[in-house]
Order: structure tokens, then C-alpha cells, then sequence
């Protein structure tokens, strides 16, 4: 069966140009979607008494029949072939409800038809990944709560540069996926609207309520232009940015945390539940979950870089290109899911290693900024006092000393105002981190407001999520 058979050759067709051309085996996914809007469509044509009430019937008696056939059969596209899922809904619906099944597709186009399912899963799909997220969110805030004291080093160029609270490192990317959360958000704003009735691409001759169809179908408000509604995938696109700026986050955390978690740090250990070993290697342990996180990032971004390249050539409005984006689109999405949902474990099940932490502040200098910001309170010129202290770090490097181990009368050569003032900073990374106490700052003060701040945020994505 062919929606389409009237103006071909049947004797014509190349079975091999057939298997290239199905998109059965992708939008297959699609099927509750696609017998909602039948339903929905159908219903509307009966209203606008396009079909009578007897159609209007056995049309929706049979989609409730394969809605119900499909949902009880979790392998019910297994051996089943048709050109897609919107033909295979109309052969099925037409062995059940006979020749009314032909007027399925009075005054719509499989156009506008998979552009709202689209649309729809789109829609749903935002807000699944924004549940996961928030499942992550949750577990950055809980280990951020239960290590509130820990200070670590923290990094620029992956060098040591300043102590902070391992807490308000966590919160580093608490902030990162609330903005991923708020953009799926503002994604699901902009895709909210419904195209069905935009037809193949100049709109439909039937009187269809389109606002009424909107309604039912839990849209916000329908397309206003329908060249613009059947070619349009701004939104599968959107969605497919946000899956791959959120990997992009994720791929930062895996980084840290394969690092983190290498002996010549020892700051964190994975669970063994995420970690493998090696098949010749009896020692090792490996954050494979890690780093097949980092993998699938760029995998996503490939999927959407693929997106806009298929988009970037085509004519206004519809063109069969646009097949693909739904192995694009599906496919990111799952990727994003999958490695939401296993970051999320990983970091509820991580082993902290405070003592590693604090141990490795008093190495790498991380005072340094500290001992010039109190030299120049005292009215050194700040350029002045940072080479002072840099003089002193290259004194120390090339004798082997730290901080703590200067002499007063060493440390004066190079810092003339030199006390126990500073040499108690110098050798004080937790009191470094306390003087740290601005809005957005690492001191325990601010990250205590922090953690509180964002357990609001986060019971609003959760409370957002309910609605």
C-alpha cells in the first residue's frame, strides 16, 4: 500500500531505491504520536462535517484499537514493513475498519502530519532530559552538602592556581546544567505550537478549527504561516544544540573526574559499579563510564552538526531530506539520556578523598595570590607586590622550599614587608579560601548561601517539571 501509487508505474519501482528510502524503521517511534493525531484530526472532521458520524466512529474505534495493539506488544514493528509509520497506520486501520480508513487523510499531508509529531516529541523529550538533570542537580547538591568543609586545589591550564571548597567546585557545575535545564525550557516555549493543518505546504480547503486542533493536542498556539510550519525544524535542531552543549558539560565533569580519580591525584575513586578493569592488567581499574561519557559528546555534536548541514541547502518548503532528521534527532536524544542518567549515579556513588585534597594545596604555591593581594593592603602598587611574590615562588622552586619552610630574614629579601602576618597566610590555604568572601566567592559563608540558593532552584525545576 502506497499513499502516493495513483500517478506511477507500480511494475516500475526498484526494490532496491524501496530500502533506501524507508524511514519505517526510524519513525516506527513515532506511533502513539501518529494515532493521537489521527484521532485528534479525525474528530475534527467530523465536527466540520467533513465525515459523518459513522466514519467519524469506526475511524477512531480502529486507531484505539491499534493504539492499544501497539502498547501491548512492546515488539509490535518486529517483521512489519511499510514506507513509514503513517503507512503503516492507514493499511493496518483499513484491515480493521474498511474504505473509511481512505479518508484518514482528508485534508492533511503527511507534512504537516509528521511536523507535529515532531513537535510532539520534541516537546516530551525536553522535559525527560530535564528530569534527568534534575537528577543529576540532586546529586551535585547532596555531595556538596555532605563536603562543605574540603578544601582542593583548584586549576587554570590544569596548574595549580588557588584553594577552594570541593563544594563550590560541585556547584561549578550545578550552575552549568540549571542553564541546560532553563534552555530545554525556552526550547519547549519556542517548538510549542501546532503545524497540523498547514497541509503539504499552503494550508488546507477544509473548514478544520486549527486553535480547536491546538487544544486537544496541547499545543500553545498554531503556526502562522504554513511554508514556514511544514519546513520547519528549528526545533529539532534547538533540542539537538541543547543535548550537545549539555554533553559538552558532561564531557568537562567526566575529564575532572578521570583525572581526579588517577593515583597522581586521588582525589575522588569511582564505584566499582562504573569503573572496569584491564584484561592483561590486574591492578587497573578504569573510569570507562568517564570516558565513554566524553565519547558520546562528540558523537552528539556530530548529530547536530549533521542537522544543520541537512537543513543549510533546501528550498522552501518540504523536501525528502528532512527524512533524516529523525535518526539525528532521535538518536542525540537517547545518547543525552543515557549519559545524564549514568553521570548522575557516578556522582552519587563517588568515594571522596578529602585528605588528598588538602594535602595537595599545600603544594603548587596556592597562597600566592593571597600573599600579594595582603603586600599591597599594606600600599604596595599590586604589579609591584605580584612580582615581589613571584620572586620569592622562583626562590623557592629552584631551592626546594615551600612557603612554610622560609625564613624571615629569606622571605624579606624578596618581600621587604615580610611578617608573621604573611607567612601565616602563606601557609594557611583554608584561611585563603575564607577571605574569599564575595557573592559568588569560595568562602564556606558564600557556598553555604549557595547550596541554599540552588536547592531552591532546584525544587522550582522540580515543581516546574510537575505542571
Amino acid at each position: 500500500m502506497r499513499l502516493w501509487g495513483g500517478r506511477f508505474d507500480r511494475r516500475t519501482r526498484d526494490p532496491e531505491f524501496e530500502l533506501f528510502s524507508e524511514s519505517f524503521s526510524v519513525d516506527q517511534r513515532l506511533i502513539l504520536y501518529d494515532l493521537r493525531v489521527n484521532q485528534a484530526f479525525v474528530k475534527e472532521l467530523g465536527r466540520a462535517r467533513v465525515l459523518k458520524p459513522g466514519e467519524v466512529l469506526r475511524l477512531n474505534r480502529g486507531l484505539q484499537d491499534l493504539r492499544r495493539y501497539v502498547q501491548r506488544r512492546p515488539g509490535w514493528a518486529r517483521g512489519e514493513s511499510s514506507e513509514d509509520v503513517h503507512t503503516w497506520v492507514e493499511k493496518k486501520l483499513e484491515r480493521r475498519v474498511g474504505v473509511a480508513a481512505r479518508k484518514l487523510r482528508t485534508g492533511r499531508s503527511r507534512n504537516d502530519l509528521v511536523a507535529t509529531e515532531l513537535r510532539m516529541f520534541v516537546k516530551e523529550s525536553a522535559a525527560q532530559l530535564q528530569g534527568a538533570i534534575a537528577a543529576l542537580l540532586e546529586a551535585l547538591l547532596t555531595r556538596a552538602r555532605e563536603h562543605l568543609g574540603v578544601v582542593m586545589p583548584g586549576y587554570t591550564h590544569l596548574q595549580p592556581a588557588q584553594p577552594v571548597l570541593f563544594s563550590h567546585y560541585l556547584l561549578a557545575y550545578f550552575e552549568m546544567f540549571l542553564r541546560d535545564a532553563d534552555r530545554l525550557s525556552d526550547c519547549e516555549v519556542r517548538v510549542d505550537e501546532l503545524p497540523l493543518g498547514a497541509g503539504a505546504l499552503a494550508g488546507t480547503s477544509f473548514p478544520v478549527d486549527r486553535v480547536r486542533l491546538a487544544r486537544e493536542l496541547g499545543f500553545a498556539r498554531v503556526s502562522r504561516n504554513s511554508l514556514d510550519a511544514t519546513s520547519d525544524r528549528d526545533g529539532a535542531c534547538e533540542l539537538l544544540f541543547a543535548c550537545g552543549l549539555i554533553l559538552a558539560h558532561l564531557s568537562r565533569l567526566a575529564e575532572d573526574l578521570v583525572i581526579y580519580s588517577s593515583p597522581g591525584f586521588g582525589y575522588i575513586e569511582l564505584a566499582d559499579e562504573y569503573s572496569t578493569g584491564s584484561s592483561i592488567m590486574p591492578q587497573k581499574k578504569n573510569p570507562d563510564s568517564m570516558e565513554l561519557v566524553r565519547a558520546k559528546a562528540a558523537r552528539v555534536l556530530g548529530r547536530l552538526v549533521g542537522m544543520i548541514a541537512l537543513l543549510k541547502g533546501l528550498p522552501i518548503a518540504y523536501g525528502r531530506d528532512l527524512q533524516e532528521d529523525k535518526a539525528a534527532l532521535f538518536d542525540g536524544v537517547d545518547t543525552t539520556l543515557a549519559a545524564l542518567r549514568v553521570s548522575a549515579r557516578v556522582v552519587e556513588t563517588l568515594h571522596i578523598c578529602p585528605e588528598r585534597m588538602e594535602a595537595a594545596t599545600r603544594e603548587g604555591f596556592l597562597t600566592a595570590t593571597d600573599l600579594a593581594d595582603e603586600v599591597a593592603r599594606a600600599g604596595v602598587p599590586f604589579a609591584q607586590a605580584h612580582e615581589q611574590v613571584g620572586k620569592l615562588v622562583r626562590h623557592c622552586v629552584e631551592h626546594g622550599k615551600s612557603f612554610e619552610d622560609l625564613s624571615s630574614s629569606e622571605a624579606t629579601k624578596f618581600i621587604p614587608a615580610w611578617d608573621e602576618q604573611l607567612h601565616r597566610i602563606a601557609g594557611s590555604p583554608g584561611e585563603a579560601v575564607r577571605r574569599r568572601d564575595v557573592i559568588g566567592g569560595t568562602a564556606p559563608r558564600q557556598v553555604k548561601r549557595q547550596v541554599a540558593a540552588n536547592a531552591r532552584n532546584l525544587r522550582r525545576l522540580k515543581l516546574r517539571l510537575q505542571v
